[in-house]
């Protein structure tokens, strides 16, 4: 797979995505710049500006008529797609770590961060998904985090739950239209910081990834860790592929805990687990530091992933990805003709 480089930030990715058809990605760094690219050959489509600091997320609502930032500067701001206005800044008290839109679009969720003395909160705003019309001042919805700061949240199938991963390395359930706490449960190790949470498609279950060097498949009803990928570095980011089963799974060591500067020794590489076996069976390599953030094309044909090098590298996945197959499910594919 010859990777397509995208050089448009000056700083550190912090995140990815693809638009629900897969023909756009939206990339966020620490330069303040949201860019968007078209994921076949990288051309660059746009940027948009607004932002006064480092940008920590980024999401995109199912039509991609609507993209939603957050940052530093405290600020939570929507925007249409196509013509890079701004149509809604929403202020906060702390950064902004986490965005996501629910399935339909309808709300969408903020995480803010914790510190100078506020608590780190989830909120929940609802959204017209009509990019004329006006925007809710008021959040619909708001959990304050009193135990152990949320780093990444988002909502679950029909925006039922809104489930949580925090610092002490826990995961919550929240009830999706009261707030209310349902359960919680210690899925990776004690203060192990939960770095990301990306959804199966149907978001029944999810996937975790921390700094305890693991990433976990969790049930979204019962919070029931289905399956677990363990590796030699602290992860930042774990995605499910569609089409086969394979977990891509991206981190590396920082630069100020690397005693040397090899990228072999920092193990800078996107790591491919078998979705069901846990087994590791490939690895990428390519980005000058850790990789900060992974994200799979939604029609499973490549992906893309965001380095603290500065670059997304975008890879569409060649025939011999799509012929792998385990002893097994070589079997089961005979069995079925």
């Amino acid at each position: 797979m010859r990777p397509i480089l995208l050089s448009g930030h000056e700083r550190a990715l912090t995140q990815v995505k693809y638009n629900p058809d897969g023909d756009i990605i939206f990339s966020v760094s620490k330069d303040h710049v949201v860019g968007a690219w078209y994921s076949h050959n990288g051309e660059r489509l746009g940027t948009y500006h607004g932002h006064q600091g480092a940008l920590w997320t980024v999401d995109v609502d199912p039509t991609s008529t609507l993209l939603a930032t957050g940052g530093a500067d405290n600020t939570m701001r929507l925007w249409e797609v196509k013509s890079g206005k701004l149509l809604k800044t929403w202020d906060f008290a702390t950064s902004i770590k986490r965005v996501e839109f629910s399935a339909d679009g309808r709300q969408l969720l903020g995480v803010t961060e914790k510190r100078s003395g506020h608590l780190g909160t989830i909120v929940v705003y609802d959204i017209n998904p009509d990019p004329e019309a006006d925007q809710a001042d008021d959040h619909a919805l708001r959990i304050v985090c009193d135990e152990s700061k949320a780093t990444v949240a988002g909502f679950s199938y029909l925006a039922r739950y809104i489930i949580a991963g925090h610092e002490d390395g826990s995961v919550s359930q929240y009830d999706g239209k009261t707030g209310e706490l349902l359960y919680n449960t210690q899925v990776h190790e004690d203060d192990m910081q939960v770095t990301d949470l990306q959804w199966a498609p149907d978001r029944t279950y999810f996937i975790t990834a921390s700094k305890d060097k693991s990433a976990k498949l969790i049930t979204a009803e019962s919070l029931e860790v289905l399956k677990t990928y363990v590796t030699d570095t602290p992860l930042n980011s774990a995605a499910m592929t569609s089409v086969k089963d394979f977990v891509i799974l991206g981190g590396g060591q920082a630069a100020m805990d690397v005693t040397t500067t090899s990228a072999r020794q920092g193990k800078f590489e996107a790591r491919f687990y078998h979705k069901i076996f846990m087994e590791e069976i490939g690895r990428v390599r390519g980005h000058f530091g850790p990789l900060n953030y992974v994200a799979v094309h939604p029609q499973g044909t490549g992906y893309c992933s965001g380095g603290e090098d500065g670059y997304v590298r975008v890879h569409h996945f060649d025939k011999a990805y799509f012929d792998f197959l385990y002893e097994v499910e070589r079997e089961q594919a005979q069995a079925n003709l």
